[in-house]
Parts: structure tokens; sequence; C-alpha cells
């Protein structure tokens, strides 16, 4: 378990990097949370991965400053504001997306169809487990 999570923060570093050099990889989560959703309030992000505001609040500030996220007034409630995608935050994410899918391609290439089905089957059921 220790190296599938060593291995997993390791390619969180890289996609990050792959998004803007100056992104890190904690923020790399968040901007697929915000991509997913559309646009989303600090404190609902905060919610959503159960750390605190000022946290995120500051990877979403980083965010900003490299141009990936905006801040737009929140039409139902103008005390606060919505964050969603720039343009150019959109198309670094799909060039990362690209990026994550060749190397998962490559890391693959070696494994036969019934074993990458099998493991895919089994990272789905570890991932759906509740504690």
């Amino acid at each position: 378990m220790a190296v599938l999570f060593r291995r997993a923060r390791s390619f969180s570093r890289e996609l990050a990097r792959e998004v803007h050099p100056g992104l890190e990889p904690a923020a790399y989560a968040l901007l697929l949370r915000v991509e997913e959703l559309g646009s989303v309030r600090l404190t609902d992000l905060a919610s959503f991965y159960g750390v605190g505001k000022p946290t995120v609040s500051r990877q979403l500030a980083l965010m900003q400053e490299l141009g990936l996220v905006q801040r737009v007034e929140d039409a139902n409630d103008r005390r606060s504001a919505k964050l969603s995608l720039t343009e150019d935050g959109v198309a670094r994410l799909a060039h990362a997306r690209k990026a994550r899918r060749k190397r998962f391609k490559a890391l693959f290439e070696d494994w036969d169809a019934a074993d990458i089905a099998r493991f895919g089957e089994l990272l789905g059921r570890f991932n759906r487990t509740q504690d």
C-alpha cells in the first residue's frame, strides 16, 4: 500500500507540472473538481476534500495568479463568489489529461487485456470501500 500511495503522490506531482510548472500537486485535484462542477464556492471545495478554508484559499489564490481559475460573482449571493476554470485552465487541464493517458498507456503496454481488466475491477472495488 505504501508503494501505491507513494506512486500516486509522485504521479500527482507530475500531472500538476503538466498543467503548470508552478502548480502544487494538491491543486491538481482542486482543478479537477472545479472542472467537474463548472463553478463552485470555495467553502464547497473545502468541505468536499475535508480541509480548512484557508488551505483551499491559498491553493486557489495561486491558481488565480497562474491564470487557471477565475472568481465570478455568485448571482444568488452577492457576498460570495464562485470559481471556474479560465480558458487557459481548461486547455492546460486537457493537455495534462492527454499526458496522463499517454503515461498510463506506457505503464500498461506489457500487460495483457485480462490483467488490465482485473486490475480495473479490483481498483474500482477498493475505491468503493468505505471505512
